[in-house]
């Protein structure tokens, strides 16, 4: 019997993952006053969904929540949608530390949790981002590395806010390993 490369558990969260990214991104944004880049929520669920499903649901939530964000807009601009992949995927390896899914996600793991995706957001929006715009799209550097330094504390913000309050109440919801006792 062949073995599964995804599951079906992972293929549903990616599909719930990306319509919520993607309902977010397109009608819940706040401009911030630069160009392109507005206050959202979706990293949030980006990050919650990446650190509970892993880094291949991470990316592909990033991918096409994203994706079909910017297809409504006109056109995909594809360096950011390749920056949001690769930070669902940074979030996403890094998900047994923060044990969501055994419902021990406390303060220790919540640190971790932000430490990794503000990182996570630093390669993603300072790095990848800005790069492939200049590469991609002959835009000027510094116009987008500001957007980028915007949008990585933007995003580093609402997921340490929200993102850190959504994991854990998710998390509260799971039975901690070991917590159910025979009588």
């Amino acid at each position: 019997m062949a073995k599964k490369i995804i599951s079906v558990r992972t293929v549903v969260a990616v599909g719930i993952g990306a319509a919520l990214v993607f309902v977010l991104m397109r009608f819940v944004a706040i401009p911030s006053g630069i160009p392109n880049t507005n206050l959202q929520l979706a990293p949030a669920i980006l990050t919650v969904f990446a650190a509970i499903f892993g880094p291949l649901a991470g990316f592909l939530i990033g991918l096409v929540g994203h994706t079909l964000t910017d297809l409504t807009w006109g056109a995909p601009w594809w360096s950011w949608i390749i920056a949001d992949a690769v930070f669902g995927l940074l979030v996403g390896l890094c998900w047994k530390f923060y044990k969501i899914e055994e419902g021990e996600f406390g303060v220790k793991n919540a640190i971790i949790f932000n430490v990794i995706q503000i990182l996570a957001n630093a390669v993603a929006w300072l790095a990848i981002a800005p790069t492939l715009d200049i590469l991609i799209y002959q835009e000027p550097a510094d116009k987008v590395y500001l957007q980028g330094l915007v949008a990585a504390g933007l995003n580093s913000a609402v997921i340490l806010i929200l993102g850190t309050i959504l994991a854990f109440g998710y998390s509260r919801t799971k039975v901690k390993a070991g917590s159910l006792k025979a009588e």
